[in-house]
């Protein structure tokens, strides 16, 4: 085969597999949206579960008694994230030591939900794509359009230097 027509041929089936992909992404991206949707109206009429304008919805599972912090602070947490499945994407008890953040610095769904708590307290947050990381998901475990749930305990607001 000449290599012209070579080139031609790797170029087309290069375009079949990124077509696939892209199939592939959005039918996981519809997948998540709706699943997300049905998990948040099914959490919604829980118990203790409120819901913020933004769609964020929490649960104070402890209430604590310190400060709340602001968007500019550094807090000082414990936290684990899970897929609506259940899979666990990311844990600071599994590693084994607090997380440091910037309130402003995380997803949005994060970062109202850490404004919303008192240093000592310990919520569930379900957090919608939308104030998540969107359709475009983290390119890892996090797929697009995912819902995420994070149990959280504030530990304390760190003092700037």
């Amino acid at each position: 085969m000449p290599s012209d027509e070579l080139q031609v041929e790797l170029q087309t089936f290069a375009e079949e597999i990124q077509n696939a992909a892209q199939q592939d992404f959005d039918r996981l991206a519809a997948e998540n949206s709706a699943s997300g949707d049905a998990y948040l109206a099914e959490n919604r009429s829980k118990e203790g579960v409120m819901t913020t304008e933004s769609g964020l919805q929490y649960e104070v599972l402890s209430q604590g008694d310190g400060p709340m912090p602001g968007s500019e602070d550094q807090v000082q947490l414990h936290y684990r994230g899970t897929l609506i499945d259940g899979t666990e994407f990311d844990s600071s008890y599994e590693r084994g030591e607090p997380a440091q953040f910037g309130v402003g610095g995380v997803i949005p769904g994060f970062s109202e939900a850490l404004q919303l708590m008192s240093v000592g307290s310990h919520f569930r947050v379900v957090i919608p794509s939308e104030i998540g990381y969107g359709p475009q998901g983290t390119g890892g475990p996090i797929g697009p359009n995912a819902t995420l749930i994070f149990e959280i305990e504030l530990l304390e607001i760190i003092d700037p230097a």
